[in-house]
């Protein structure tokens, strides 16, 4: 993966509805500002239960969007990261309604989990109790299948979210060929979504166990044997985060969005500069994505809170949630906890830019500083836009995650690039991505605990970046072939 800036897009909500009005996207006004691109599911169907993330058919491109020839075009261009749903498949699939119609005498009989399937002699409170739940409620839905049986199936996510049995031949197959696909067209990087959850035992919590592990690094070997790189994407407890690091090849730095939210909202480095001493470098670092600005990524570990402290004490942390929804007008609150049909409590639904509302200069400070912290950054599509809550698509749809999920037109992208605050971020990119001293060595310092002081240095090259966090300012001093350059942070 090269060491710059990527994207993070839906091919259908970024400037159009299809790959070539994407990549038109990419190949113009956008020429030359990203190192990759991460599509967000491009399978069939989009527009699913949970926004393509419950695959018809994982190796099929959803024919509104284009077909594997747009695809292969576009990674001619630019390195690309595809996800794999490795732990489920949606309820509306072929494997799924074979099984529905003729159970045992399926072929696809054993790839979907049900509950008698995990615990085949029976489960107790105490076991069911002890599975971890990103959702509340039980992980199982009641089904009357097509052939009249009723069923428990496990539903880690929603009821159309089939859960899968990856070490039947049936699910080692599917994942197969949905690799091979993906490399075939030439796709450079995956991205393993919910592979957290991907392993059930009984009387264990069925997530990160050692048999996830265990399946995580098979799984990343036949990646790697395909020419794919793999990303595996984890909210939870920072320590085991930094435990998972050590066994993957990329993971995502999920406490940064929280700490720099922290470390700007109270005026204090202290908690983030302890992240800098401890967290993994090999790290995809974001503010934003397609869900919602974790909190579990920063607070005490669910299972201890009083053995395992978070990042920021339990009361900074609640107090950063409320300073979120006041600086969002409260919009975000309408999208987060039980609101708006929202399901993942342990993140705040709401654009970093209204989270952060709406101030330019902090919001430019922001970029920065996850630009300068060790890793490859992502760079969501609604944030580069200084994107806005949608609370129109909030309001049709009642999804809390889709207050961050705009449909942009090619015009309003054209409209957003002229703003003052994207063209300065646009500007950041690109001195991210060129300047030789981010191939150097970082490091940190603070003179006192407002002031923050980011550096790489490569040689006589040099970038540091000057942050002030009670006053939200900062500035980028950085080598240039005339000498000393500054980019002021406003």
């Amino acid at each position: 993966m090269k060491n710059k800036v990527q994207l993070i897009t839906y091919v259908d909500r970024f400037g159009g509805a299809t790959l070539p009005q994407l990549q038109d996207l990419l190949d113009g006004p956008l020429a030359g500002v990203f190192g990759g691109v991460h599509l967000l599911p491009f399978f069939y169907k989009i527009d699913g239960a949970d926004a393509g993330f419950d695959p018809i058919d994982h190796t099929r491109v959803d024919d509104r969007l284009g077909g594997w020839d747009d695809i292969q075009r576009l990674t001619g261009t630019a390195d690309v990261m595809a996800d794999v749903i490795v732990n489920h498949m949606s309820s509306e699939s072929p494997q799924f309604q074979d099984f529905s119609q003729k159970g045992s005498a399926s072929e696809f009989d054993g790839l979907f989990l049900t509950m008698e399937s995990v615990f085949p002699d029976g489960a107790t409170e105490k076991d069911l109790l002890a599975v971890y739940r990103p959702r509340p409620g039980m992980p199982f839905t009641v089904t009357t299948l097509a052939n009249g049986e009723r069923r428990l199936l496990w539903t880690t996510f929603t009821p159309q979210q089939i859960d899968i049995d990856v070490h039947t031949p049936a699910g080692q197959a599917y994942l197969e060929s949905i690799l091979q696909k993906l490399s075939q067209s030439g796709v450079s990087m995956v991205r393993l979504d919910a592979v957290g959850y991907a392993i059930k035992k009984a009387g264990a919590n069925c997530f990160m166990m050692p048999e996830t592990f265990e399946f995580i690094q098979a799984f990343a070997k036949r990646g790697r044997e395909l020419g794919l790189e793999v990303l595996v994407e984890i909210h939870s407890y920072y320590k085991r985060q930094m435990e998972i690091a050590k066994q993957v090849d990329w993971v995502y730095d999920f406490a940064l969005p929280p700490l720099v939210l922290h470390a700007l909202e109270f005026g204090r480095s202290a908690p983030l500069r302890a992240w800098f001493d401890q967290r993994p470098n090999n790290a995809i670092t974001v503010l934003d994505t397609h869900d919602g600005i974790g909190i579990i990524d920063i607070g005490a570990d669910a299972a201890d809170r009083t053995g395992n402290p978070g990042l920021v004490p339990p009361e900074e942390l609640d107090e950063l949630v409320e300073r979120m929804h006041r600086n969002s007008q409260n919009q975000s609150r309408q999208a987060t906890g039980a609101a708006a049909s929202n399901l993942d409590l342990y993140q705040v639904n709401c654009t970093f830019f209204d989270a952060m509302g709406r101030n330019e200069a902090a919001y430019l400070v922001a970029r920065a500083i996850q630009f300068f912290v060790p890793g490859v950054p992502q760079v969501y599509y609604v944030g580069l836009l200084a994107g806005e809550n949608d609370m129109d698509l909030l309001a049709r749809t009642q999804v809390g995650r889709d207050i961050n999920r705009h449909y942009y037109s090619r015009e309003e992208v054209l409209s957003a690039l002229r703003k003052p605050v994207v063209a300065r971020l646009l500007d950041l990119i690109r001195l991210r991505n060129q300047h030789a001293a981010f191939n150097g060595k970082f490091s940190h310092a603070s003179s006192a605990d407002h002031i923050l002081t980011l550096s790489w240095t490569a040689g006589a090259e040099y970038a540091r970046l000057d942050v002030d966090l009670k006053s939200k300012t900062g500035v980028v001093v950085y080598t240039t072939a005339a000498g000393e350059q500054q980019f002021m942070l406003d």
